[in-house]
Order: structure tokens, then sequence, then C-alpha cells
């Protein structure tokens, strides 16, 4: 699990959003879950950006909805500028533990 302390102290706060977004890429693309979102390359860990979509709670859980840019590199495809890249984006929810800041993200599906 990924630990995102700094937005759980931000919470209901101005900042929020800002924190959260840099709570998120401050973890490395690799925790998010966005190869289950990709269309079957890999994904480009230096070429994120995260987009707060909505934010509620509960007693014990904060809940944010966010949209997630980046760049899924595609190879095989017989190019001459083989591999090549793809700007790709999926909406993940993220749930945070208020008491101790562990978050678990998932694919928000249509």
């Amino acid at each position: 699990m990924a630990s995102l302390g700094n937005s759980v102290r931000a919470w209901n706060s101005a900042v929020f959003a800002d924190v959260l977004k840099a709570d998120i890429l401050g973890l490395g693309a690799g925790v998010l879950p966005l190869q289950q979102a990709a269309a079957g390359g890999s994904i480009d860990e230096s070429d994120v950006e995260i987009t707060l979509l909505g934010s509620s709670d509960s007693a014990t859980e904060i809940h944010a909805n966010i949209g997630v840019f980046f760049a899924e590199i595609i190879a095989g495809c017989s190019c001459g500028d083989e591999p090549s890249a793809s700007t790709a984006y999926c909406e993940l929810r993220v749930s945070i533990d208020k008491a101790d800041g562990q978050a678990r993200f998932e694919v928000m599906h249509d």
C-alpha cells in the first residue's frame, strides 16, 4: 500500500488538491494501476499528470476521484519511428485511511 499522509493532513483545506497530486506523483507512476487502463503498451512513468475530479469523506476514509493523463509506449507497430508514444487517460478512485494515510487505488470503469 502507498502512504498519503500529507493528503490526510491537508484534507478540508484549500491546498488539498495540490497536496494530493504531489503525494501521488511522489509515489511514482508504478504504484498507480495504469497498466490496467492501458491499451496494451507499457507506461512511460516520467510523463504522468493528475487532475482532481472530486472528493468526499466518510468517518474513516477520504475518497478522491482523479483523472490521470499518461503516455503509453507502443512497440512493434512496424513504424519508422518505433516505438511510438500515445497519450492515454483513465480515472482512478483513491481511498485514503484517515488514521494512517494508507491508500488504495482502483480503476473506475464506465
